[in-house]
């Protein structure tokens, strides 16, 4: 959970260079955390207030080579991601690495940090795996990408050990279509999506929902709770 100034913890945004990236790296650096911006560009960035305090520049499929930084923070937020409307078959296999395959592997890793990590505060990290997951995005390979990391993340969740709960802590944002480069007609601004992200973020809920579409805080809770059960089977009578 977010704590009070006197305790501010150093927050990873993945996709920092993007709308929602700037918006979130713009607000808790106001608030007095330090950010390690993460980002695909190799575009130089300057460093000033409303930038992240630090960039890490890498590629999909590099993760592993990130270890040293993810080790220093406490709240990774993983928001990279792709959004191509294309029906080329190399267009599936992008968006289900960068969307999915990527996200999953830094939360592999971030989990075996957090399982290292001798401080009695918790790791926590936040997917933001969209609405796509369930609801119609009109972009096919999006949603096929957006459900798999959707599951995978509920999965990782309901599946944790006693240990690594005592560790970690997931959370899955779920959130509506937003402006950015990726969809400049999106209904809801980052600016306002960030603020909400981080209201609710102190709440003991694992699903962070922000939508203008009522289905989504229906539907999502209905899903988690059939994953959670399902789960429960699994242990029983693994």
């Amino acid at each position: 959970m977010i704590n009070p100034i006197k305790n501010k913890k150093t927050i990873g945004i993945t996709g920092a260079s993007g709308a929602l990236g700037k918006e979130l790296t713009k607000l808790f650096r106001q608030k007095g955390y330090k950010v390690i911006g993460f980002t695909h560009s190799k575009t130089d960035y300057v460093i000033n207030l409303e930038s992240p305090n630090e960039w890490i520049k890498w590629e999909c499929g590099n993760e592993s080579i990130l270890q040293k930084h993810l080790e220093k923070i406490d709240i990774l937020i993983l928001n990279h991601g792709i959004y191509d409307l294309s029906r080329e078959n190399a267009n599936y296999e992008n968006s289900i690495e960068i969307n999915a395959l990527s996200q999953f592997k830094f939360l592999n890793l971030f989990e075996d940090i957090a399982l290292k990590n001798e401080s009695q505060i918790k790791k926590e990290i936040w997917i933001n795996t969209s609405e796509a997951e369930i609801l119609p995005a009109l972009n096919p390979s999006y949603e096929i990408s957006k459900s798999l990391i959707g599951q995978l993340v509920s999965f990782k969740k309901n599946l944790l050990n006693k240990d690594t709960k005592k560790k970690l802590i997931i959370k899955k944002i779920i959130l509506g279509p937003f402006k950015s480069e990726l969809n400049p007609i999106g209904i809801m601004s980052p600016k306002f999506i960030s603020k909400k992200i981080y209201d609710l973020a102190n709440s003991k809920s694992y699903l962070i929902i922000i939508s203008p579409n009522p289905l989504s805080y229906l539907l999502f809770p209905i899903k988690e709770f059939f994953n959670f059960i399902y789960c429960q089977i699994i242990y029983k009578y693994k």
